[in-house]
């Protein structure tokens, strides 16, 4: 049985504090066998909130380094969190000789849909369409073949706007896709310390990952160390309970397989 924690980041983002050998100090505490750094990648769009291009050295080698110092005690991987926004992925970032690629969708045409200064545009709003074209995008970056995990699938819901459709019917595309691209989902307990107060994907949407016998993976996305491993253990649990017993990781963008 081991415990992974794949979606963590540093301060190269501008929104998180601590430092990379805090971030794994605090993931041995937390008994995590295998931790990924996943910095969100860069991009020339919403520069404010992620590493610029000249960074991306840098940031792979402190994650080497940190790799290296403490390979007696963890397993240390190196990955990005992608923003899945067409005309602004790069290919220094998609080519990025790393362990895997997170691919998230933050934004909606340009609208950065989770970030409380723009919360506003939910008033008012089709709901129902906000979800729908929410999902229409995960599909698409499952069908681009980028990416090797899927973040926080549910990101939408972040603020508890919730549809009247059900949330089966307007992801059922999207899971199709994410199958067919062979990703994985990630059960990200950050949910659990935002508005909505739950891990992302919903139950509801894990019940058609395991009916489709989709890998999962976990994480804590922590942006400070005091969040690694956020829920985790007892989030492990609860999804045991649903009748999942592997995760899986990846090195080198190659898929392996551990009991939970």
């Amino acid at each position: 049985m081991k415990r992974i924690d794949l979606h963590n980041h540093t301060t190269r983002c501008n929104h998180a504090e601590g430092s990379v050998d805090e971030y794994v100090k605090k993931a041995i505490l937390e008994e995590i066998d295998i931790f990924g750094f996943s910095d969100h990648a860069p991009m020339n769009f919403d520069t404010r909130y992620r590493m610029s291009f000249d960074e991306m050295d840098a940031y792979e080698n402190d994650i080497k380094n940190a790799k290296e110092k403490y390979a007696n005690k963890i397993e240390i991987l190196l990955g990005y969190e992608v923003d899945y926004l067409p005309g602004y992925m790069d290919e220094r970032v998609l080519n990025a000789n790393v362990d895997y690629l997170i691919g998230s969708v933050h934004f909606i045409d340009k609208w950065g849909f989770d970030n409380p200064e723009f919360i506003g545009r939910y008033e008012g709003a089709d709901i129902d369409a906000i979800w729908q074209e929410y999902f229409d995008t995960i599909e698409a970056m499952a069908k681009t073949g980028y990416f090797n995990i899927v973040g926080h699938l549910d990101l939408i819901k972040v603020f508890g706007y919730k549809p009247k459709t059900p949330i089966k019917d307007l992801a059922k595309n999207a899971i199709k896709e994410i199958k067919k691209a062979s990703m994985a989902i990630e059960i990200n307990t950050s949910g659990l310390r935002k508005p909505v107060k739950e891990i992302y994907p919903s139950f509801e949407l894990l019940e058609m990952v395991l009916e489709e016998n989709i890998d999962i993976t976990f994480s804590s996305d922590a942006h400070s160390p005091e969040q690694v491993g956020f829920m985790l253990k007892e989030t492990v649990e609860e999804i045991k309970k649903l009748g999942f017993n592997e995760a899986i990781y990846f090195e080198k963008r190659k898929k392996h397989k551990v009991k939970i």
